[in-house]
């Protein structure tokens, strides 16, 4: 395995000699990718912050971002750790929004706005209407996909595609790739009420006289647990059916799964679903499994990952 950096500054790309270990981490929502890195720096390397960088494996390029940080400790001066990020990052500005449109045309609008490239959008079809104030651009789009999984029930990941904000269905990102006890160092299984999980909820909506409610709730749950209440509000959306869609969603035992130092993949990362074949003692697993959070780690030409996965009534 071959990898391979590449530091563009103006117009000049180098080529830097890497030691310890090169890590990228990707989300499936929340968050940029981030690749950390430490060369050995030189007087003939010259690194800024906002250079760009790209990342391949075996020469299949993985990651493209810009420089963010840098550090170096005085031990060790030669050598500087970096931190880049892709192009979400840019997405942490804040904004105020007034719009009518599909999710896929209001990250266009975003992009186009933010100069930020853009891959292929799938279109999601459901035209939202909203005002959004002083809120993360992330934020703002990220809301706009929840809405869209209420009323179409398909479900959207926004990353970056090596340089290109892309947007699939998830359907669309399945892989032919089998985890299992044997391609992996350990798991770590928890089941819990504590997060994600509610029984109740309570959707609040504006009337011409006063702000009143609708509430979804399941008793039967509500018997076992307590009440536990999600409260939320319409925003231009039919509040019954947001409320029994929530309802739907959250009405469950969370279950998490984070799998070790399985075999890694440079096709892998937040979005993506892959086959998970594993017995979990109160359940047997053997199912394809939505990837939340994936962190690879190349070193010494092995290329390990740590991921975060749900499915089901499984939620990270």
């Amino acid at each position: 395995m071959v990898v391979q950096i590449a530091i563009t500054n103006n117009d000049i790309i180098q080529y830097p000699v890497l030691v310890d270990d090169v890590k990228l981490s990707q989300y499936r929502r929340g968050s940029p990718s981030k690749l950390k890195f430490t060369i050995i720096k030189d007087s003939s390397l010259d690194v800024q912050e906002g250079n760009s960088v790209l990342l391949q494996v075996d020469g299949t390029s993985v990651f493209y971002g810009f420089v963010f940080e840098k550090s170096r400790k005085g031990s060790a001066a030669n050598k500087v750790e970096i931190t880049a990020y892709d192009q979400l990052r840019y997405l942490k500005n804040k904004d105020t929004f007034s719009y009518k449109a599909t999710a896929d045309e209001l990250i266009r609008m975003i992009a186009s706005k933010y100069y930020l490239s853009v891959g292929e959008l799938a279109q999601t079809g459901y035209k939202l209407s909203r005002v959004e104030s002083s809120s993360a651009l992330l934020d703002i789009i990220e809301t706009a996909l929840d809405e869209t999984v209420y009323y179409t029930g398909k479900l959207y990941t926004l990353y970056d595609d090596v340089g290109k904000l892309t947007l699939s269905n998830i359907e669309a990102l399945k892989l032919p790739l089998l985890v299992d006890a044997s391609g992996m160092c350990d798991y770590t299984y928890k089941t819990s009420i504590d997060k994600d999980t509610y029984n109740q909820i309570k959707v609040l909506y504006e009337t011409d006289e006063s702000t009143v409610s609708v509430v979804a709730k399941d008793h039967e749950n509500i018997k076992k647990w307590g009440v536990l209440q999600l409260l939320e509000k319409a925003q231009g959306v039919s509040p019954a059916a947001k409320a029994h869609s929530l309802l739907n969603l959250y009405n469950d035992k969370s279950r998490t799964l984070t799998l070790s130092s399985v075999i890694g993949d440079t096709r892998v990362h937040g979005g993506t679903s892959i086959v998970v074949k594993l017995d979990l003692g109160d359940m047997a697993l053997q199912n394809y499994m939505l990837v939340e959070e994936a962190t690879h780690k190349f070193k010494n030409g092995i290329h390990l990952m740590d991921l975060k996965v749900r499915g089901g009534s499984f939620v990270v």
